[in-house]
């Protein structure tokens, strides 16, 4: 059947012919890595923080309890495996790279929109005062108010970072690709009333969730920082996942849409190479059963002949006289 066929379609045997056809998708992910790379080395816009609101940012500087380098693990290499798992069951690489390449979209989308906003927005974190007076002891203008920062500047760079969360936008970026992705490989929507599918798909959504939350808590974020970010990251990921695939509830929804239309074009071809044969076989046999009649006279038999060597005439030609 050609969804075998199409199901025998590995990595090694037609990845690189899938991966060239995306190939302008993939050198756009390039170039969103990079944009995303210049936004974290540029100056962000340092807002006037003056000493009347110093109170709200005067919490403690602690350690982040989910470091930066471990945001990709959860957010991009989780899903990764997950998705290689199901590849070594299913065997499909239209789902396999669609899964890979709408999850680094998703992520590096986010990261782009969330890394623009912060430099654009540059609202001081809820720990700005330490990080700009690293001893206790604050400057400030004695006009404007505005403060006189004493500590790294790398730091104080940092410290205009906080709307909105990007520790949040890129998990909720590529938990939630994952969460839709399971709810369509285990048709979280069939009707049939499981709620405990649904458990499987709410809980990298709650992983997400306990990662916003842990910005909050170490003092990184406001909390409409972290809104912001899961908001953002949630509807990136949203658009990115029913870019390649159906949504989960359509009877369609646990694969990719490129390998339902790689099924119709087989099945096409398929129909018409059949036709193209039953055609074939019944104009040979017209012309076997033209070439086997016996001659019953022999002005037919001068016929036949004339036929056979010119069979452009037509029936006025073919008189026998």
């Amino acid at each position: 059947m050609p969804e075998d066929q199409l199901s025998r379609r590995t990595i090694r045997s037609h990845g690189a012919k899938v991966a060239r056809r995306h190939m302008q998708d993939w050198l756009i992910l390039l170039l969103l890595a990079i944009i995303d790379g210049i936004l974290n080395v540029i100056e962000p816009f340092h807002r006037f923080v003056g000493q009347g609101m110093m109170t709200d940012l005067s919490y403690p500087l602690k350690d982040n309890t989910l470091p930066f380098w471990a945001v990709p693990i959860v957010a991009i290499l989780l899903p990764i495996v997950l998705i290689l798992v199901y590849y070594f069951f299913r065997k499909d690489v239209y789902d396999f790279h669609h899964a890979i390449l709408g999850l680094l979209f998703s992520v590096l989308i986010t990261a782009v929109i969330t890394d623009a906003i912060k430099d654009g927005v540059g609202r001081p974190r809820p720990d700005f005062f330490w990080r700009c007076f690293p001893d206790g002891k604050g400057e400030f203008d004695p006009v404007t108010t505005d403060v006189r920062c004493t500590g790294d500047k790398a730091v104080i760079r940092e410290g205009h970072k906080s709307f909105p969360s990007g520790h949040t936008s890129w998990s909720f970026a590529g938990l939630g690709f994952l969460a839709w992705y399971l709810s369509g490989k285990i048709k979280v929507f069939d009707r049939r009333g499981h709620v405990a599918k649904l458990c499987i798909v709410f809980f990298p959504l709650l992983v997400a969730s306990m990662i916003a939350v842990s910005r909050v808590d170490d003092y990184r974020h406001h909390w409409q920082d972290v809104c912001a970010g899961g908001l953002i990251g949630l509807t990136i990921a949203s658009f990115c996942y029913l870019q390649f695939f159906p949504p989960p509830y359509d009877k369609d929804g646990w694969g990719p849409r490129e390998y339902f239309q790689a099924l119709v074009d087989s099945n096409t071809s398929s129909n018409s190479s059949n036709n193209n044969d039953n055609i074939c076989a019944q104009q040979t046999g017209v012309q076997i059963v033209s070439l086997c009649i016996p001659p019953q006279h022999d002005g037919d038999a001068r016929v036949i002949n004339r036929l056979n060597s010119n069979p452009t005439l037509d029936e006025s030609q073919l008189t026998v006289h």
